[in-house]
């Protein structure tokens, strides 16, 4: 029989770092630093409310852009924090995480010989798509070690042939976040252009020292041409259940559920009745900087006299640590010793680059429960 041999469409991509990590970990019983999820429980709550949905019969499809009252509900809330009224109809979409809400958008607008310019270090599912539709993507190193926005370097990366720029604040993997003067730069920079903003906003509610998520809602040129993704995975430490959701205005919300539509269609219908419900506690999602600020401030304590240097996370829930005090092995390597001869897992910062990086940093989570901070802390204190 003749063996078929496919063309693949991404001939430069092997098994993500967060699966190969994740197995070495496994193997080696390690302290699981690595991927970002919390490893603590979700409210019960929540719990309650998706199986109160599940036992009231809504099991069946959902309508294609999610249900209405949830759609309503995400809208009030954007207008209370950013002043931009989104309407439920058709300026938003609930989708299966924020990855296909990512995925969905640039495969809606990014065509062969498009360029899509991405900040790097960048979190890992952005290239790919934008290959797989045939874009070009035009990396952006952030400046110095507090990873600020490159607006110089964005001035020289646009082009006739820039169809979006993507950003992502609060950011993965550095944890930095855009301030309002870089969203106004921004705003006034991209002001006569036809450039689409695929905002990542994932981490809204997680940023630390009495600083605020600055939405590309708030700033409305920024507004009109961004689509925006966010994740209730992210938000109630439920990132199994794939539960995220994307606005931006009709005409480009419109092209996004065309894809939608023949991708997922819908999203899992009772977990949406219990976040409908759910969601309208504001306190549920305004108290999550507090909540991560004390874990990460834990966390950072308990390490401080080890040989691991940093600047404190501003936002998500990962904290970069600099190890060039420890070792000059690149950081892929260090990270693998790390697992292999101390139990540590963490993800070398290197992989988000698209050409790689020299620079000697590993990313960890701190989304963990006190035990596991406290036992990964005491083998950081050993190295």
């Amino acid at each position: 029989m003749q063996k078929i041999y496919p063309h693949s469409k991404l001939p430069n991509v092997a098994t993500t770092i967060f699966a190969t990590i994740g197995q070495l970990a496994h193997q080696h019983g390690a302290v699981n630093l690595s991927q970002g999820y919390p490893d603590f429980g979700v409210a019960p709550e929540l719990l309650r409310l998706v199986s109160k949905a599940m036992n009231e019969g809504h099991n069946q499809y959902a309508p294609m852009q999610g249900i209405f009252t949830l759609r309503e509900t995400i809208s009030e809330k954007i207008e209370r924090l950013y002043g931009h009224h989104y309407h439920p109809e058709n300026e938003m979409t609930i989708t299966a995480g924020a990855t296909q809400a990512l995925f969905t958008a640039i495969s809606a607008f990014v065509k062969k010989g498009d360029e899509v310019i991405v900040p790097q270090p960048a979190y890992d599912c952005y290239e790919p798509a934008i290959e797989l539709y045939g874009g070009k993507v035009v990396p952006l190193s952030l400046k110095g070690t507090d990873f600020a926005f490159d607006f110089d370097g964005l001035k020289k990366a646009l082009s006739p042939k820039t169809r979006m720029l993507i950003i992502n604040t609060p950011h993965n993997p550095s944890g930095s976040i855009l301030s309002k003067e870089d969203m106004r730069k921004l705003e006034q920079l991209l002001k006569d252009t036809n450039i689409i903003v695929l905002s990542d906003e994932v981490y809204e509610h997680i940023v630390f020292d009495e600083q605020n998520h600055e939405s590309a809602a708030k700033y409305p040129e920024l507004a009109k041409r961004s689509i925006i993704c966010s994740s209730f995975g992210k938000t109630f430490h439920v990132t199994g259940w794939k539960m995220g959701y994307c606005v931006a205005p009709k005409e480009l919300m419109r092209e996004f559920q065309k894809v939608h539509q023949y991708n997922v269609f819908s999203v899992n219908h009772p977990i949406q009745r219990a976040l409908d419900t759910y969601l309208k506690n504001a306190g549920r999602y305004e108290e999550l900087g507090v909540f991560y600020q004390q874990k990460r401030d834990y966390f950072l304590k308990t390490i401080a006299a080890s040989r691991f240097t940093f600047a404190p996370s501003s936002g998500t829930y990962f904290q970069l640590l600099d190890y060039s005090a420890i070792s000059d092995e690149p950081d892929i390597v260090f990270a693998e010793r790390l697992i292999k001869e101390f139990k540590l897992a963490s993800i070398p910062v290197s992989v988000f680059y698209r050409n790689g990086s020299e620079a000697r940093h590993l990313r960890f989570c701190f989304a963990k429960t006190q035990e596991t901070l406290d036992r990964g802390a005491e083998i950081m204190m050993k190295i």
